[in-house]
């Protein structure tokens, strides 16, 4: 009984469990009966959690459908508006700026500003374009201005301007030249460019010993002034009757350091043979130095005397600056009338003033 009674247990506990493997899932399935279990037992964070992954799934579609519709467009819509500062295609996603590390192009920088900073051109770029030119443009170019050097460089290269300097150079070798080689260029060391108000424009140097240092009209101390420069001298006082007083000398170095361009035609002479220079290019290379101060910001005065320097300033800008004309100051040319009783310095100043420059003061001769 006991056996049979054991034997019934174990067929028993036997038939539940093949029952109970029956009824399980199979793998990767789930019942509806735990679906609806799991549906009825989920809890708040799972909830939100679920609808985070539904998000993520849409939003990864909408990527691909985008990506998708990207590929499909032609090449010529491919816009430079549709385009970032790296040149790449933009995404949909947001993208931060991008910074370009390229520096921004400089604005073109004034010809008068350039000219009048002293940083330009220095020293160095002087010595580094004179040792680059022929020895005869070299030993001609002694002591020259650099604020003019800046501006006249593609003058001082030019074929006839080498051909000048090698027939002076040519001359010294043989004869006596005035001035001296250190003087021809004073005029631009006295007178910078940027600093020019007046032009006082002369035909020939001095050909007497001692008197021509590269000012037009001037001559070098103790010489006693000519009749030109005499006759000069006699108008200032004209128009300044009650201050100017004369200086006992014919340098107009004070004039100049004012800003006053005291400029031959023809820089260089031969000893006792007037105007034995002319036509070798010095006419050329003055005409370029006429042109660069018209070509400047209005506001120039330009004295021109006598019919020759007339002539060479016929192609002054008469709206940007004032030019004033009469007899040239020699004593042929005083007598025949005309030079006296212009009032040139006192018109000159007075134009200076109307456009906002400081004056000379003609009767400053140290």
């Amino acid at each position: 009984i006991q056996r049979t009674s054991r034997q019934t247990r174990q067929a028993m506990a036997q038939t539940q469990i093949s029952k109970f493997f029956k009824t399980m899932p199979k793998d990767g399935e789930k019942s509806s009966s735990s679906k609806q279990d799991a549906d009825q037992t989920s809890t708040p964070d799972q909830e939100r959690k679920d609808e985070k992954v539904e998000s993520r799934s849409n939003w990864l579609q909408n990527q691909q459908e985008s990506r998708k519709s990207m590929d499909k467009r032609p090449l010529s819509a491919d816009k430079d508006e549709d385009k970032d500062c790296s040149g790449e295609m933009k995404n949909s996603e947001p993208k931060r700026p991008c910074l370009s590390t390229e520096t921004p192009p400089r604005p073109q920088q004034n010809l008068n500003a350039f000219l009048a900073s002293p940083s330009s051109f220095g020293k160095e770029n002087q010595s580094q374009f004179l040792s680059a030119q022929p020895a005869a443009v070299q030993s001609l170019m002694v002591d020259f201005g650099i604020s003019w050097m800046q501006a006249l460089k593609p003058e001082l290269t030019k074929t006839y301007f080498v051909q000048l300097a090698e027939f002076v150079r040519a001359e010294r070798s043989s004869k006596t030249i005035y001035p001296p080689p250190g003087e021809v260029f004073s005029w631009t060391r006295a007178c910078r460019l940027q600093e020019v108000k007046v032009v006082i424009l002369g035909q020939d140097p001095y050909h007497g010993p001692n008197q021509a240092h590269g000012l037009c009209f001037s001559v070098r101390r103790p010489t006693v002034p000519p009749p030109s420069l005499l006759n000069i001298y006699k108008e200032v006082s004209n128009n300044f009757p009650d201050k100017f007083q004369h200086p006992g000398h014919g340098d107009l170095t004070g004039w100049a350091e004012q800003g006053v361009l005291l400029l031959n035609a023809v820089l260089t002479v031969r000893r006792g043979e007037a105007n034995s220079h002319q036509g070798r290019g010095w006419e050329t290379f003055t005409d370029a130095v006429v042109a660069t101060l018209n070509s400047r910001s209005a506001g120039l005065v330009f004295i021109l005397w006598g019919n020759y320097a007339q002539k060479k300033g016929a192609k002054i800008d008469k709206r940007k600056h004032k030019v004033i004309c009469g007899a040239h100051p020699s004593p042929l040319a005083v007598n025949r009338g005309g030079f006296f009783g212009k009032m040139y310095f006192k018109e000159a100043n007075d134009y200076l003033k109307s456009v906002g420059k400081s004056t000379i003061d003609w009767c400053h001769l140290p």
